[in-house]
């Protein structure tokens, strides 16, 4: 699947702004919420944007990577966050949840990129975090008993 073009495009340069990060608050299998018949299996999570770098920055675009237990890849990129350019001052975070769709065990990780209030581009990482399916869905690693 191809995402849309930009319309926020990360500058060459782009250094990782010390102070900030995110979080990984929760990450949840959701079977009934929408999902392709080659990834059958929705996990939201839930995550936050600490800046406590002591200068604001504006999110501008993200880029999420998923790579399932065959090491195949889905990229996908976007301005903003869910909808919105979030501006976070020196001590506030930004918070949300949205959603992956998955067809195995997969990994999720990316980076957010933004601009200082100096319009210095900047990026912080995602860090990864494993979409296990649950037992039971027929999808997951086979176990063998003895």
């Amino acid at each position: 699947m191809r995402s849309p073009p930009l319309l926020w495009q990360p500058h060459p340069v782009i250094s990782e702004l010390e102070g900030l990060r995110v979080s990984i608050d929760r990450v949840v299998h959701v079977p009934h919420l929408d999902a392709p018949p080659e990834r059958p299996h929705p996990f939201v999570y839930f995550l936050t944007i600490h800046n406590e770098s002591g200068i604001a920055v504006t999110i501008k675009g993200r880029k999420w990577v998923v790579t399932d237990a065959s090491g195949d890849c889905v990229v996908v990129e976007g301005d903003g966050v869910v909808g919105k350019f979030p501006r976070l001052l020196s001590g506030e975070t930004f918070s949300y949840n949205s959603y992956h769709t998955i067809g195995s065990d997969s990994t999720a990780e990316g980076a957010f990129f933004g601009l200082t209030e100096d319009a210095e581009p900047v990026f912080t990482r995602i860090p990864p975090f494993r979409l296990l399916l649950p037992s039971g869905t027929g999808w997951g690693p086979k176990t063998t008993n003895g």
